[in-house]
């Protein structure tokens, strides 16, 4: 994911609300949300490159998504960062308990956001210790939580005006779907080439080669079920799938 904005405890009927974006490489084989063959228990979109997830959730209650820390002169990890989520999803543990075990230096910067239905948890290799969140609205991009980036600060702000609209997840993909480019003069310097700066300023990446492949909202609700609401884009940035999908079906 490039882009997740996360509602925790802030609304009435749904203890969990996410809207995000993952943005990648066109050519990166990847399939849209779905149960996943095997682990029924498990909903997200899959790698079918590195395997793993950037973003899913269980009948059970545990939800993980990541995102990689922009920072284009690092080596790349021993292990994907998609098997940061799926082996939370695929676990018993607890946030804290899975953070604790977990070795950093084996993957590239990464932030981490895990949940079960009792706590929600911020990880990241490139920032302090874990960090257990209270009830709140959060964003992470491609930096530290809560990183005042204009395209961050910009989907926080519509996503506290979208959680009235729940549960039509309309107002979400309208603030996920905004393409607009910053001004460079508030563009952050992460060490990609200015026409990138550019380019991914955007809470929607588009371009021929790199960009927004889907976009995702998940709801939480007070009983524990899970519904996610994903849209699927071609490189044109036009939609090709959409689909709805309930852990009580």
């Amino acid at each position: 994911m490039c882009l997740i904005v996360v509602g925790w405890r802030v609304h009435a009927d749904y203890p969990l609300v996410v809207a995000a974006n993952r943005d990648e490489f066109h050519a990166r084989p990847s399939a849209a949300a779905g149960f996943w063959p095997g682990e029924p228990d498990i909903l997200g979109g899959r790698d079918l490159e590195a395997g793993g997830t950037w973003l899913g959730a269980t009948r059970s209650g545990h939800f993980a998504a990541v995102t990689n820390v922009r920072e284009p002169s690092q080596p790349s990890g021993r292990r994907s960062r998609g098997a940061l989520t799926a082996e939370f999803l695929r676990s018993a543990s607890s946030p804290a308990d899975y953070a604790a075990n977990l070795v950093l230096d084996d993957y590239a910067g990464f932030n981490l956001l895990l949940a079960d239905n009792d706590s929600l948890l911020y990880l990241s290799n490139r920032d302090a210790e874990p960090r257990p969140l209270a009830p709140g609205i959060y964003g992470v991009s491609n930096h530290r939580l809560d990183t005042p980036w204009p395209k961050l600060l910009k989907a926080r702000q519509h996503f506290a005006a979208a959680l009235g609209h729940l549960p039509d997840p309309d107002a979400c993909f309208e603030l996920l779907a905004d393409r607009a480019i910053e001004p460079d003069e508030s563009l952050p310097a992460t060490g990609v080439p200015l026409p990138w700066e550019r380019l991914l300023s955007a809470v929607f990446v588009q371009s021929a080669d790199y960009g927004t492949r889907a976009s995702s909202v998940l709801l939480r609700g007070k009983d524990g079920s899970i519904t996610m609401f994903e849209k699927n884009f071609n490189s044109d940035g036009q939609v090709i799938q959409s689909s709805v999908i309930s852990t009580s079906e």
